[in-house]
C-alpha cells in the first residue's frame, strides 16, 4: 500500500474523511483534508478531560471530593431553558444510577472516556466550564476546533453554537498529552498526562481504530458518533516501533445512526488503522 493508494480508496467514500498520521513531535506522514471542520460528536471530552485535570492541578477543583450528580444543566445559550440529557441516548446507565447521589470528578472523568457518558462528560463540564476547554485547545495547538456547548444542549445548537473539530487538531492535543508524560508541556504535568493517557488506553468502544490493530496493541484513544458522523483518534504504541498518531473523522452515509455503536464507517476507519499499521515502520 502507498499513500496514494490509500488516498483513492478514500476517494470513493461518499462525503468528507479527514486523516493525519505521523509520529510524535514530527510533520506528519500523511495527511488528508486534515484542516476540514466536522462536527465533533464525543471526541470534545478529551478536551473536557485535559481541562479538569488542568484545574485539579491549578488548586481549582479537587478531582476526588464528591459532586452531586444531577441531571439538570445550564444552556449555552443565553437565555435559554435549562436542559437535560436522555438515558437512551447515553453508553453508560453506571452514572444514571447515581443520580440524587454523589460522585468524584475523578470517576465521572473516568465514565466520559472509557464509556463515553453524555451525562458524565455535561457533570464534568459544567464544574471546570466552556472558557477553560477553549484554553486546551489553544493550549494544544488546535487551529479550527471548538467545544461550544455540552452534549444535547439543543437551544444552543439551533442557535448555532456547536462542537467542531479537525484530525489535526485532534492530533495535536493527543500528541500533547503524549509528549507531556515525558517532558513537561503547556497542558498538564508529566504525571496528569500519564494518568490521562492510562483513561484513555481504557477506552472499552474499541470498534473502529482499534479493529484495525492487532489484539493486545495499545492505544490511548476517544472515538465519537452520531448520525452521518464517526470519528476516531489516537496514540498507537506498537512493541515494535515507535509511538504514532492517528486521528480519522468522517461525515459521510456509512455512519448509521446515534444508537448504532458498530456500522460501515467503523469499518472504514479499522481499515485505514490497519493500513497505517502495516506502514508503522516507514511512518
Amino acid at each position: 500500500m502507498t499513500w496514494d493508494d490509500l488516498d483513492a480508496h478514500l476517494d470513493r467514500v461518499p462525503g468528507t474523511v479527514s486523516a493525519y498520521v505521523g509520529r510524535l513531535d514530527a510533520p506528519p506522514t500523511w495527511t488528508r483534508h486534515a484542516d476540514a471542520g466536522h462536527y465533533a460528536a464525543s471526541t470534545m471530552k478529551v478536551a473536557v478531560l485535559a481541562a479538569l485535570h488542568r484545574a485539579a492541578e491549578a488548586g481549582t477543583l479537587d478531582l476526588d471530593a464528591p459532586v452531586p450528580v444531577v441531571n439538570d444543566f445550564d444552556s449555552a445559550q443565553p437565555g435559554a431553558p435549562r436542559f437535560a440529557n436522555a438515558q437512551h441516548y447515553d453508553n453508560d446507565d453506571a452514572v444514571w444510577d447515581r443520580i440524587g447521589g454523589t460522585a468524584s470528578l475523578r470517576w465521572l472523568a473516568d465514565r466520559m472516556i472509557v464509556r463515553s457518558s453524555n451525562l458524565a462528560t455535561n457533570l464534568v463540564l459544567g464544574h471546570v466550564g466552556l472558557p477553560a476547554v477553549a484554553e486546551v485547545w489553544a493550549l494544544a495547538g488546535a487551529r479550527n476546533s471548538v467545544t461550544g456547548r455540552g452534549i444535547e444542549d439543543f437551544a444552543a445548537r439551533e442557535a448555532g453554537i456547536t462542537n467542531t473539530v479537525t484530525a489535526a487538531d485532534l492530533a495535536a492535543l493527543l500528541g500533547t498529552l503524549a509528549t507531556g508524560a515525558d517532558t513537561p508541556g503547556p497542558l498538564a504535568s508529566p504525571a496528569a498526562c500519564t494518568t490521562m493517557l492510562d483513561v484513555l488506553l481504557a477506552q472499552e468502544h474499541r470498534e473502529d481504530l482499534a479493529a484495525g490493530l492487532p489484539e493486545g496493541t495499545r492505544i490511548a484513544h476517544k472515538n465519537g458518533w452520531v448520525r452521518g458522523v464517526r470519528h476516531g483518534a489516537g496514540v498507537v504504541l506498537p512493541d515494535d516501533a515507535p509511538p504514532y498518531l492517528i486521528a480519522v473523522c468522517t461525515t459521510t452515509d456509512l455512519a448509521g445512526g446515534d444508537d448504532q455503536v458498530e456500522d460501515d464507517a467503523c469499518l472504514l476507519l479499522a481499515h485505514i488503522s490497519a493500513q497505517v499499521w502495516a506502514a508503522r515502520h516507514q511512518l
